[in-house]
């Protein structure tokens, strides 16, 4: 269970973070078109990936046991500078969420105005979702590179590992994509992405401490 909320975790804190794949879920779900293809293209690309590089770097491990030690130390080195850059995004604020104004405009009777807008075909959001997900090179580095590598420190519990990141996926996207009618307002402040990007640096912080602990002792 260690294994799959340190995925879990993980999985989240790479994950919550502003880009422009989250804006453009955000955006979607705030304007409540198409968010369900949205929310599952997003969800089961980072499950592939994530597949894919505890897969993959599974085999390459298994015979270069030494490369498990190299994954740890880099891994935590990752995990600390990341950390320390939310810690300072956090610090220093002037981050925030950016969407059209009209997408979140309140109507007379409190909720979000919708009845003006143009409804965005199905087959342009779906190759816009598509392109800011693969066409992302960060992705590759955050999910086949890092939560592989770091999975396989876990070793024959790296599947779990797996397990928690992919849940971590399926679980901001789908509560960002349709929570975001109730959240918009408040994502698009500064001051909750200094408070996000806090809890982010505490998370990283945490787990690179975790994985140097046991060559340490």
């Amino acid at each position: 269970m260690l294994s799959l909320f340190s995925g879990l975790g993980l999985g989240l804190s790479l994950i919550v973070a502003i880009g422009a794949q989250n804006v453009f879920v955000l955006r979607q779900g705030i304007r409540r078109e198409h968010v369900l293809p949205v929310v599952i293209i997003c969800a089961l690309s980072d499950a592939l990936l994530i597949v894919a590089g505890v897969a993959g770097l599974g085999f390459v491990i298994s015979a270069a046991p030494w490369l498990v030690v190299v994954a740890r130390w880099a891994g935590a080195l990752f995990l600390l500078t990341y950390g320390i850059l939310a810690a300072r995004r956090a610090w220093r604020g002037g981050e925030e969420l950016r969407v059209d104004a009209a997408d979140d405009e309140p109507d007379a009777g409190g909720g979000v105005a919708t009845a003006t807008r143009t409804r965005t075909r199905l087959a342009p959001v779906i190759l816009t979702v598509l392109a800011l997900t693969w066409l992302n090179p960060h992705v590759y580095l955050d999910t086949v590179l890092m939560l592989g590598s770091i999975a396989a420190t876990h070793g024959e519990e790296r599947w779990l590992f797996a397990a928690g990141a992919v849940a971590a996926s399926i679980l901001w996207f789908t509560a960002l994509g349709f929570g975001a009618r109730y959240l918009g307002r408040w994502l698009r402040t500064e001051r909750s992405w200094r408070i996000l990007d806090g809890l982010i640096a505490v998370v990283m912080i945490t787990l690179a401490i975790s994985l140097v602990l046991p060559v340490l002792a």
